[in-house]
């Protein structure tokens, strides 16, 4: 039986539908931390309109971690699964630092059409439910991170849950 992803933020819910067949050991390790509860009460640190939303941080649990927010994760890594499903708006994803085997807990829904990224990002799934709170929360207002980037969410974006169920029929 094919399972989904509930994930219940603060701006609405969003379901995301699996690719196991592209990204197993990715799908496991998104479950498994689902499961123990890992993402709840994380939020999204860094959203780009057009672009991407990004979560999945333990660190953004603590307000007062703000600094480091975009650094944590769950204490080990997943080697990458790289496919030719493209990243277009919807897809789910796995963050990383440059080493193309760093993924841990975070991940990125893209708005848009990132497909430079393609063959290069672990994509293992999709968006079929809640584009509207993807919209949401893709144009919430943003100012400039640490870096100088401009994606630092101006207002907390919680992911109040994340709940693995079994898929809709």
């Amino acid at each position: 039986m094919s399972e989904t992803a509930r994930i219940t933020t603060t701006e609405g819910e969003m379901v995301i539908e699996f690719w196991p067949d592209v990204a197993p050991k990715t799908v496991e390790n998104f479950k498994t931390l689902a499961q123990k509860g890992f993402y709840d009460g994380t939020c999204f640190h860094r959203i780009i309109k057009g672009f991407m939303v990004q979560g999945g941080d333990p660190l953004t649990k603590d307000a007062s971690r703000e600094d480091e927010w975009g650094t944590g994760g769950p204490g080990h890594t997943v080697k990458a699964e790289f496919s030719d499903r493209s990243h277009q708006r919807g897809v789910i994803s796995m963050a990383r630092s440059s080493n193309p085997n760093s993924a841990g807990s975070q991940f990125f829904i893209c708005d848009g059409d990132a497909s430079f990224l393609d063959r290069q990002y672990t994509a293992f799934g999709k968006l079929v439910r809640g584009d509207d709170v993807l919209a949401k929360i893709a144009g919430a207002p943003v100012g400039s991170s640490g870096s100088g980037e401009r994606s630092k969410p101006q207002k907390r974006i919680g992911v109040v849950s994340v709940k693995i169920v079994p898929a809709e029929a």
